[in-house]
């Protein structure tokens, strides 16, 4: 009673709505810059299970926003990590981990035993699976997603309302949006936004207020300007029978996995290693490659080679996939983009 008793003396809260937390589930996809405030928010509420699904590892460049993780956590599991800070916060509360993919084989199960499901992902196919597996199991979507300095929170599929695919009926394709590795984002936008998701999960679960059902918020962190716009219950596009399939719409370059990447050297392939990290990045670890940074590359094109293969690479895969689209853009043939950058090594 004393660490709910601010807001249980909220007559919207009181011991019921206490109680209504307390008994709640809700399934958190993605622990990261949306994840993290989610998990933060719900656990100190006192939502009585939370669920974490997502199989990435804490990256050095993630604690610029995941306010989860401390740099002692760089390559442990997001996941497990999460969890860990969250025991420690509310010991009362339990939480399940999934370090895993979400994926069509284990969404349906997954997302089964959970009252409600929010979406932090940060890439097209997840958001699409995700929706379609809700409208399957008619559990309510929080939505959140981020972009530079600009943000977006909706619920989807509450009580008959709209659905994601109301709003956006299929993908984008592949080329029409941004990198998906490397977009860049202000630190505190997902905060922002995923405080607000959490608000809606807290707002579902006592069935008080104005729940953003059929509403897209938008929020500009630049000029802290907010639009809403209405969305309408498509009766062609919410109608979702079955799983499909998943695949990035991020822009694209050839890419080249670390796996294939070691069957090369073993074989002793003759390339070029191209590693387009800034010299304070190359200094502190580097696989070898020849240091031509980003913003250098147009600038030094007569280093790289054209009569073997090239392979591009920098810290998460990001950076050198642009590097790459663009040497394909000046009539660079036989480039490759290491898959997953250092990060892989």
């Amino acid at each position: 009673m004393s660490r709910y008793s601010r807001q249980t003396i909220l007559p919207e809260v009181g011991i019921e709505g206490q109680q209504k937390l307390t008994n709640a589930s809700v399934l958190v996809v993605g622990a990261g810059g949306l994840g993290c405030p989610v998990l933060l928010y719900l656990a100190a509420a006192g939502v009585g299970r939370l669920g974490i699904i997502d199989a990435d590892k804490v990256d050095i460049t993630n604690l610029q926003r995941q306010v989860l993780y401390v740099t002692e956590d760089e390559g442990k599991s997001k996941a497990e990590t999460a969890a860990k800070r969250l025991s420690a916060l509310n010991p009362e509360i339990n939480i399940d981990v999934y370090p895993v993919w979400l994926s069509k084989e284990n969404a349906l199960e997954i997302f089964s035993s959970y009252d409600i499901i929010v979406d932090g992902s940060d890439n097209f196919a997840t958001r699409y699976l995700v929706s379609d597996a809700c409208v399957i199991l008619n559990k309510p979507l929080v939505f959140g997603s981020i972009f530079k300095f600009e943000g977006q929170v909706s619920v989807f599929n509450y009580k008959g309302g709209p659905t994601y695919r109301c709003l956006f009926p299929e993908p984008p394709a592949a080329g029409e949006v941004p990198n998906c590795s490397e977009i860049g984002v202000i630190g505190v936008l997902p905060g922002i936004i995923g405080t607000l998701q959490a608000n809606e999960v807290i707002k579902i679960i006592l069935k008080k207020g104005d729940v953003m059902s059929g509403v897209l918020y938008m929020y500009d962190a630049l000029s802290n300007m907010v639009q809403q716009l209405k969305v309408f219950r498509d009766p062609v596009a919410s109608v979702v029978t079955e799983l499909g399939t998943y695949e990035e719409v991020c822009e694209t370059s050839p890419d080249i996995d670390k796996r294939t990447f070691d069957v090369w050297k073993e074989k002793n392939v003759v390339y070029q290693l191209i590693d387009v990290r800034e010299p304070h990045e190359f200094e502190n670890k580097n696989i070898g490659g020849e240091l031509i940074p980003m913003n250098t590359v147009k600038d030094n094109l007569n280093r790289i080679r054209e009569d073997i293969p090239v392979i591009v690479h920098c810290q998460m895969g990001g950076r050198s996939r642009k590097i790459v689209d663009f040497l394909y853009e000046k009539g660079f043939k036989n480039v490759y983009n290491l898959k997953g950058g250092l990060r892989e090594f």
